[in-house]
């Protein structure tokens, strides 16, 4: 998630202070990820720099001055060519599971055994998503789905992999 751009986008319905803009973050996206002041106050002076954002105001506080920031004209130029850019899709075609799987092939470990702690902890996963889905408003029901779904095609990627183990091991080993 580029933390810059959401941002952005969040001051587009008016200027914020730091404070309010990670608020508003971690309320809308940090459910499980909540920034740290440091990161946004870090990305809000990177987006001055750039002319993205501009300083609205400053209000004494407690502490140190209270900056309000506000997206300029470029900075909502940014956060449209952002939203109109489609993600890349990550095909995970390095991944850390199969790497193991082979691996323990390659040493004579057993590989099904890996699979099967895999899947366990797959299913582990997806029941805590289920339950969180099921108590969460439709944003946590989104966000949920879109990992479930994830952790169903690793699911089926695993029972695949356990059913040509054999081959698996005999392509690796013979090379």
């Amino acid at each position: 998630m580029s933390i810059g751009h959401t941002l952005l986008g969040l001051l587009e319905s008016g200027p914020r202070h730091g404070y309010d803009l990670k608020r508003a973050f971690d309320e809308k996206f940090g459910h499980d990820r909540p920034l740290h002041y440091g990161q946004v106050y870090s990305t809000m002076s990177r987006l001055l720099k750039n002319g993205l954002v501009e300083v609205d105001g400053i209000e004494p506080g407690g502490g140190p001055e209270r900056k309000r920031y506000a997206i300029t004209d470029a900075g909502i130029t940014d956060v449209q060519q952002w939203l109109a850019t489609p993600e890349k899709p990550e095909p995970y075609l390095q991944s850390t599971l199969y790497t193991k799987v082979v691996l323990a092939l390659l040493t004579h470990r057993n590989a099904a055994e890996i699979l099967d702690t895999q899947r366990s902890e797959h299913l582990r996963m997806m029941r805590i998503l289920t339950d969180r889905k099921r108590k969460g408003d439709l944003a946590d029901q989104l966000i949920c789905d879109h990992a479930l779904f994830h952790l169903e095609a690793d699911l089926r990627w695993l029972e695949l992999t356990a059913a040509r183990l054999d081959k698996l091991a005999e392509a690796v080993t013979t090379r």
